[in-house]
């Protein structure tokens, strides 16, 4: 039998690790930025064309490399960062995979130029496919500068599985950010066919912040500090009141590597807890600092995904921190057991005979707070103790006049024949005398006569009398009782209520009851009209048609570039639900109509709901259509949740809800009707 087993071709074994390392051309950037800053640079240059498919360029002003080094760096599993096994544990560079640049060039045109500063001329590589084609000296500045062009050109498959340029920049920008943030003492700029996307000058991470994100977050940074011998947390966080719906703006950096971790951010929830609107996600920067021993990065291929050591203490230790910080900025409540629950700069004054003191029992009322806090002022300024010192010697509280007095009276009169105890005691506090209320016997049916069928003898009902005037009002008697029917009517049968003419019933503003022949039907109000509108909005889109509510005044709304992106990738999709919609400036537009059944509120709230819900739309890859109905009629029905219905109301979404294709459930599966029979009903009372 002959061999079988063979090492595979270089360049084979390159393009089998570019699929693992370069996944897209958000992949590349990732890599190339994170060699730029362990080089050491203090301005890191990014240019895109065509969203990363044409040319992916990193300019940096870093220590650059020697001709040899320049052409070891392309050779798998080389790497400046490692020389031994123990220096796995004790890593704190970014870029120290080893197949990056191989990968890179494995799937792309790479040209690379470098120059150390000590050197007179640098060097120039052109590599395609893995492949050198040149090297030779060429002169320029200190640092390297390597273009990645024409991504896949040898792998068109590839190629074919790339998204559109609004999805593929999106993740540009999200790597972009990553490393802006974790290094706020470097300078990056980014520029998009040609056109500058960020300038960020070198500086504190508070103002990389503002200027990465907007100015939005200007006043609302709270700083985290929190240094103890086994982990360092420090960074910022957002005041409650600047949470939003989109999830986007939620960083870890773990020794200055940005990390995605649900464990750590559920710490922070709760550090926020009871202090955060329904729905809506904090925004914050963290950075932890600990020894390298006590974590795993080689997780994930990506290294976004590590293991710490004791978990537990972590957690303990980011939830205290952020909660003490929010504390400190007077974000949380809190007990302050060493201060003067009282007032606190007002003590009882000594006063003579003859004046009152604003601390007895009427001190609370505004005018006696006001004297108190005037003779309070002429302690520290004794010139205006004369002017004040009459507010003392005339009565505070003013005896009410006879007018007033028997207005008073006339008020918990008529409040007596409800609950006289209680009335008797707020009467009396207000100084007013109320006349004892006889309780009277319960009234009966006045008498009524009968009368005879004249033809069979037949003794007939009778019509009640009509109701005399009642007698005039006294004080000792209350309102004469209104008239008693002959008998109060039966509640209709169940069995009787199948009609066209149900009574639909809310509770608690949240459900609907709906009585039939079998039983009664419970609809969730906020689960039914999210059936009714995807619906209808699933019908919108296949026409590419939709009403639309102009805006008395067109709003702008300013985005990050992450969401403005995610934007521009449904835009065709919002258009056709109604929104409508003009480019006014960086990363701004305005906004001159909505759905015409989305009730206009804050359309900003609105946008960057449904952009956060397109962008975690779940494992289960929809259209982009369909996915854009679900996110609006999500966000619409809940929009209207806790709202009281007209009868109206409940009858209509009980017939549209009945009339849509797949009335019992929400588009992602939540029941909307649950069915109680009359014989569950009989379980429950027997």
């Amino acid at each position: 039998m002959p061999d079988i087993i063979q090492l595979l071709p270089e360049y084979l074994a390159n393009q089998i690790a570019a699929g693992e390392v370069v996944q897209r051309p958000a992949s590349a950037v990732k890599e190339l930025l994170e060699n730029a800053v362990d080089a050491g640079a203090t301005q890191v240059q990014l240019i895109v064309k065509d969203a990363g498919k044409q040319l992916v360029q990193v300019v940096d002003n870093g220590a650059g490399m020697s001709p040899t080094d320049a052409r070891m760096s392309l050779e798998r599993h080389a790497t400046s960062k490692i020389r031994t096994t123990d220096d796995l544990f004790r890593i704190r560079t970014l870029g120290f995979r080893g197949e990056a640049l191989a990968s890179i060039a494995a799937v792309a045109q790479l040209e690379l130029r470098t120059k150390t500063r000590d050197q007179d001329t640098g060097t120039l590589l052109l590599v395609e496919g893995s492949q050198i084609t040149s090297q030779q000296p060429v002169a320029c500045p200190d640092g390297t500068s390597i273009s990645m062009k024409n991504l896949f050109f040898n792998v068109p498959a590839r190629r074919n599985f790339l998204k559109s340029n609004a999805v593929e920049m999106r993740h540009i920008l999200d790597e972009f950010q990553h490393v802006a943030l974790a290094n706020p003492q470097i300078a990056f700029s980014l520029f998009q066919n040609d056109l500058e996307v960020f300038n960020l000058p070198a500086g504190k991470l508070g103002q990389r912040i503002v200027a990465l994100l907007g100015n939005g977050y200007k006043e609302q940074l709270a700083q985290v500090d929190e240094e103890t011998p086994f982990l360092t947390v420090h960074g910022f966080i957002g005041k409650p009141e600047s949470a939003k719906k989109s999830r986007g703006d939620q960083f870890f950096f773990v020794n200055n590597r940005f990390i995605r971790s649900a464990y750590l951010n559920h710490a922070v929830l709760t550090a926020y807890e009871g202090l955060l609107p329904k729905d809506t996600h904090p925004f914050y920067v963290l950075f932890l600092d600990l020894d390298p021993k006590s974590i795993d990065i080689n997780v994930h291929p990506t290294k976004t995904e590590i293991k710490f050591e004791d978990e537990k203490t972590v957690y303990a230790i980011v939830r205290s921190a952020v909660k003490q910080s929010l504390g400190l900025h007077n974000m949380a409540p809190s007990l302050d057991f060493a201060g003067d629950v009282n007032f606190g700069a007002i003590r009882p004054l000594q006063l003579s005979g003859n004046e009152r003191n604003p601390f007895d029992d009427n001190a609370g009322r505004p005018d006696a707070l006001a004297a108190a806090a005037s003779a309070a002022n002429n302690l520290a300024n004794p010139r205006s103790a004369s002017r004040t010192a009459s507010a003392f010697e005339r009565p505070l509280t003013p005896r009410p006049t006879e007018q007033a007095k028997q207005e008073l009276e006339d008020f918990y009169r008529s409040l007596s024949r409800v609950n006289l105890p209680d009335v008797e005691h707020e009467a009396t506090a207000a100084g007013v005398t109320v006349p004892k209320v006889p309780v009277l016997p319960p009234p009966t049916t006045p008498p009524t006569a009968e009368t005879v069928d004249p033809e069979t003898g037949e003794v007939l009902p009778a019509a009640p009398a009509e109701s005399t005037p009642p007698a005039p009002e006294t004080e000792l008697q209350p309102a004469a009782p209104l008239p008693a029917t002959a008998a109060a009517p039966e509640l209709p049968l169940l069995e009787s209520s199948t009609g066209p003419g149900n009574k639909v019933l809310q509770l608690h503003q949240q459900y609907l009851l709906v009585p039939v022949k079998s039983g009664v039907m419970l609809i969730d109000q906020v689960a039914a009209r999210e059936r009714i509108l995807f619906e209808q909005y699933a019908q919108a889109l296949e026409r590419d048609v939709s009403a639309s509510q102009t805006l008395l005044f067109p709003r702008t709304i300013t985005f990050t570039p992450q969401d403005f992106a995610v934007l521009r990738e449904v835009e065709d999709a919002l258009r056709a639900l109604g929104f409508r919609f003009t480019d006014f400036g960086r990363h701004t537009i305005a906004v001159e109509g909505i759905p015409a059944d989305v009730p206009a509120r804050d359309e900003k709230e609105l946008l960057e709901g449904l952009i956060e819900q397109f962008r975690n739309g779940g494992p289960v890859k929809l259209d982009r259509r369909e996915q854009m109905a679900r996110a609006l009629a999500r966000r619409v029905a809940a929009s209207a949740a806790g709202a009281r219905l007209s009868e109206r109301e409940m009858t209509t979404i009980v017939d549209k809800l009945f009339a849509c294709t797949v009335p019992n459930y929400t588009p992602d599966g939540r029941r909307t009707i649950v069915m109680l029979e009359l014989s569950q009903l009989r379980e429950l009372f027997g």
